[in-house]
Order: C-alpha cells, then sequence, then structure tokens
C-alpha cells in the first residue's frame, strides 16, 4: 500500500491565524478520503494534544499513522529531511510551509500567495527575502503546486515562470460551524469581555501593514466625527511594524476609540463578528482572505478590496473598494452604517456565495490529484 506523508507540523497551534487553519481543517478533511487506498502518516513537530485550540475531543488523526518529532531548529530541512531519507513516503504533501531540502520523488505543496512581491514594503527584509526563496524552491522542484485562488496561480506564474499545468486552483473551506449570533446577552458579554463600549466596525486577522490597517484607521478618522460612540476594533495577533499602526492612531487622537484586542478566542469569533456594524477587510493583498468568509457565514456586512483575490472570494457579497484609497475605503464605511437595504444585500449574497466553498470540497480536490501524482 502507498504511503502519503503530509507535513502537518502548522496544524497544531495554540493561536491558529490562516495558514495553521487551512493545514488543519484541510488534513482532516483528507485522511478520511486517502485511507480507503493509501496509508497516511503526518508528521508533527509537537504532540497534537498541545493545541487545544484545534484538538478535538476525539483525536482527529487516529487514522493515520503520527511521527512526532521534536527538534530545535531548521525542523524541516534537517529533521523531516532525515526522516525522508529514512523512511520515504511515496508521495508527501505540504500545506503550509516549505518542502524539505530531501524529500521523495512524488511532492505537493501549496502555495497560498506572492503578496511580498507586489507589496515588499509591507514585509520586514529578512521574512521577505525568505518568503522568495522558499516560494521559489516550492514551485520549482514540486511535483505539483495547489493555489488557493486563481489570482494566486495566475501571481506564482508571473513571478516564477511557472507552467500554468503545473498549478491547480483548490478553494479552502472556512469554519463551517461559524454561524450568525443574535443572542443580545452573548454580545454584551463579548462587549465586555474584550472592553468594547458600544457599536463597533471590526477588523480580524494579523496585525501587520500589508492588512492596510493604517489607511483603515484613516477612513476611520474621516467618518468618526458622524458616529459618535462607534468604535474600530482591530482583533488578531501582533505582527510586524505594529509600532506604525499603533503611533498612527495615537497621531490621530484616536486612541479612546481604536481597541486592539490582540487574539481573539475560537469561542468567542462568531459572537464578535456577528455583532459588528460592519466587517472591515481592506487588506493591500490576499492570496485568499479567510475572514471575508467568515464575516460572511455570520451575516456581517462586509467591506473588502477590489484588488488581488478578494473579489473573486467574496463574490458579490461584499463592498469592495480600493484599498489604496483613503477616500475610498471612508466612502464604502459610510455607505454600508447608513444603507441598511445594501447591508441585507450584502448579508444575503454573501450567504449565498458560502455554498462555493468546503473542507469537504477541497479534500477530494486534493485527493484527486494526489492519485493523478501516484499514477504517473
Amino acid at each position: 500500500m502507498s504511503v502519503i506523508g503530509i507535513d502537518a507540523s502548522r496544524a497544531v497551534s495554540n493561536e491558529p491565524t490562516g495558514t495553521e487553519g487551512y493545514s488543519y481543517h484541510l488534513t482532516r478533511a483528507l485522511i478520511p478520503r486517502l485511507r480507503a487506498r493509501y496509508a497516511v502518516r503526518l508528521y508533527f513537530r509537537t504532540a497534537p494534544l498541545e493545541a487545544p485550540a484545534l484538538s478535538d475531543t476525539r483525536a482527529w488523526w487516529e487514522d493515520a499513522e503520527a511521527c512526532v518529532m521534536s527538534f530545535p531548529r531548521l525542523w524541516t530541512h534537517v529533521r523531516l529531511s532525515w526522516e525522508m531519507l529514512r523512511r520515504p513516503p511515496d508521495l508527501l504533501f505540504v500545506p503550509s510551509h516549505v518542502l524539505p531540502l530531501a524529500r521523495p520523488r512524488r511532492t505537493l505543496v501549496t502555495v497560498h500567495d506572492v503578496g511580498y512581491r507586489h507589496f515588499p514594503e509591507a514585509h520586514p527584509s529578512p521574512q521577505r527575502r525568505y518568503l522568495d526563496l522558499s516560494t521559489r524552491w516550492n514551485v520549482r522542484v514540486a511535483s505539483h503546486v495547489i493555489a488557493d485562488s486563481n489570482a494566486t496561480r495566475n501571481a506564482i506564474a508571473e513571478a516564477y515562470g511557472t507552467d500554468l499545468n503545473k498549478i491547480t486552483v483548490v478553494y479552502p473551506g472556512y469554519e463551517a460551524d461559524l454561524q450568525p449570533v443574535s443572542d443580545p446577552r452573548r454580545h454584551e458579554q463579548v462587549r465586555q469581555r474584550y472592553a468594547i463600549p458600544g457599536p463597533y466596525l471590526l477588523f480580524l486577522g494579523r496585525i501587520q501593514p500589508r492588512k492596510n490597517l493604517i489607511r483603515l484607521v484613516e477612513a476611520f478618522a474621516r467618518i468618526a466625527p458622524q458616529h459618535e460612540g462607534l468604535t474600530l476594533v482591530l482583533a488578531g495577533p501582533p505582527g510586524w511594524f505594529l509600532s506604525s499602526i499603533t503611533s498612527r492612531v495615537q497621531e490621530l487622537g484616536l486612541g479612546q476609540r481604536v481597541r486592539f484586542l490582540g487574539y481573539v478566542a475560537s469561542g468567542d469569533k462568531a459572537t464578535l463578528i456577528s455583532g459588528a456594524r460592519v466587517f472591515t477587510y481592506p487588506s493591500l493583498y490576499e492570496g485568499f482572505g479567510f475572514p471575508v468568509l467568515e464575516a460572511q457565514a455570520c451575516g456581517t456586512p462586509l467591506l473588502t478590496s477590489a484588488t488581488s483575490s478578494l473579489p473573486e472570494v467574496a463574490g458579490k457579497g461584499g463592498l469592495q473598494v480600493d484599498p489604496e484609497d483613503v477616500d475610498a475605503i471612508a466612502e464604502g464605511l459610510t455607505r454600508l452604517l447608513s444603507d441598511a437595504e445594501l447591508r441585507a444585500t450584502l448579508v444575503a449574497r454573501g450567504l449565498e456565495n458560502l455554498t462555493r466553498f468546503s473542507w469537504a470540497k477541497a479534500a477530494q480536490q486534493t485527493a484527486d490529484i494526489i492519485e493523478q501524482l501516484l499514477a504517473a
């Protein structure tokens, strides 16, 4: 029986964001589809039970061989490479990281975006160089590449000269248990927990410049005088160049009206999103943009960017603006806050848009690619 190896090191995290969530949900949905024909071996850097934020009451990995390999540094290129030499699978799938130096003949890798090439100033130089080198390596040596969107597929081909036939678009899914929360008591509890004083606009994601938060703050400053009591909530773990964002908040005199929440517990996410007047996601560049689907799943009006993959992902379920135009962002926020009919229309379209995305569908498409690679 052929053995499928999956790098599950990113599937276990106490504070998962986009790529960790992708690795977890896709791997979990993929295992039962592969187990019918193949043995599945998962490679972990830490034991799965050490990640309660993504673990279930049952062991989601129980139908696979779990290979836990602790290693202090260079886990992928040293420890995982050694495992590939010592006991290679017939195919290795890396959903959210880089292929190891030593690897089996057949490999599959997901490339999530190339935003560091479009907005290099939004990344620290060492990280930008690493992302460029690792992505260049991935697309060159992989047998096949998965891209999260058509926008990412085309961007990879343009950036690295990769044959489009080598790249397949597989849309990720979303957290299907996210639902609109209407209970006012739950909303009040979440507002109190995170010290949100009243009505709010919400951004959810890593707090870093590529998310375009300085322009979002500047747009909020323009509409704030007309919306007394409205707060801009920026929720998510801190990233690089955080001080540039916090400094701009202070310069604009918004210290009392912009809240930085940090990482939001998964149990609070649906309530926090559902309670927002508008979910704001005017990111400069996204390979996919999971928060867009999360907002739609919770029935919250969405403002997002008309660039990169975001129009492709949001469909007609979001008001799209030029992310580099502060006036356009401000005008979009004003429209959504003042136009109840527009909000209702976008929410309805957003819920309809969600039918295009599921982890079951993504797993089946990925399993099909794996089968084709093994047959080649």
